[in-house]
């Protein structure tokens, strides 16, 4: 199986994934899968480069295909970018103490229907849909919670390693 970074520092294939992504969670997609030449349509590619990179997104294990006849549809497959998620939360946790209570009142704020505080109202204001300002506050809270859980595990992970384990030892447990 190739490297999953080699695989999605491709351009051209982060953007296929952007199109089979929105069409998974798209309420207008019964199955979230997408024809080939849908995908030439909405990325304006010809077909040959389309499958090219289809094929290189298959072999990853980042895209699946079901076939029709003729035509082959193609599905996204998330569960393989968990290892790219697992490699940059290190990265994107640094500050999050800080950011954490911005985001989690500022979502308490807009859940409760008070007056929603300035860099959300700014974000919002900015935004042509409310539906993306329900997106973008939902994708907030998402990354805050998943940055506070991991800074709770890489606390209780640092107590264990630097007090419970060197106690144990000297208690001979």
């Amino acid at each position: 199986m190739p490297d999953i970074f080699s695989v999605i520092a491709d351009g051209t294939r982060r953007d296929l994934l952007k199109v089979l992504l929105d069409a998974h969670v798209s309420a207008d997609s019964a199955t979230g899968d997408v024809s080939v030449g849908e995908m030439v349509t909405a990325l304006g590619l010809s077909q040959p480069t389309v499958s090219k990179h289809l094929r290189v997104l298959r072999d990853a294990g980042l895209v699946h295909v079901r076939e029709v006849g003729q035509h082959r549809y193609y599905g996204i497959e998330t569960v393989p970018l968990e290892t790219v998620e697992d490699w940059l939360i290190p990265f994107l946790g640094a500050g999050a103490a800080d950011e954490l209570d911005g985001v989690a009142s500022g979502a308490f704020a807009a859940w409760a229907g008070v007056a929603m505080p300035a860099p959300i109202r700014r974000a919002a204001e900015n935004l042509p849909d409310a539906g993306d300002v329900g997106s973008t506050l939902g994708r907030a809270v998402a990354d805050a919670q998943h940055r506070a859980s991991s800074a709770l595990h890489d606390a209780q992970s640092a107590l264990d390693e630097r007090v419970i384990e060197p106690v144990r030892k000297r208690l001979g447990r």
